[in-house]
């Protein structure tokens, strides 16, 4: 006799966890990427922003380089998705285009008065890989 042939309700919270239950049996234990990663040797350490007092300056400065590069190429997509549209006239595209030089360029001076490259900024997430995608270095 089930709970709704008594008159009772249903235990939906046993439903839920006897569900989940299964759910999880069909689950490998360890997902494949990771098992892959593992099968591949210890994983890489993540380069860490060191607390150096000497170096908190340059640090600081390169997380937000870092940043301020990821929201620019996510800008210079959104560009080239939009131009590939047909969303913009020919002269915003000029004026977007020669925008997105200028930032390029200015993020190169400022990398390079800081003593950085463009590869410093690509931050590795450790098992993620790198923030940003592979390109040319600049």
């Amino acid at each position: 006799m089930t709970s709704a042939d008594d008159g009772r309700p249903p235990d939906r919270l046993g439903e839920i966890t006897d569900a989940a239950e299964r759910a999880f049996r069909l689950l490998p234990a360890v997902p494949d990427d990771i098992a892959r990663t593992r099968r591949q040797g210890p994983p890489r350490p993540a380069r860490r922003i060191s607390a150096d007092p000497d170096t908190v300056e340059r640090d600081l400065v390169r997380l937000v380089l870092t940043l301020v590069e990821l929201l620019r190429q996510l800008m210079e997509r959104q560009a080239l998705h939009r131009v590939d549209r047909g969303d913009l006239t020919e002269e915003e595209e000029e004026r977007l285009g020669a925008t997105l030089m200028i930032l390029h360029d200015r993020m190169n001076e400022l990398c390079a008065s800081y003593g950085l490259t463009m590869d410093d900024l690509n931050l590795d997430l450790g098992p993620l890989g790198t923030l940003l995608p592979p390109g040319p270095s600049d």
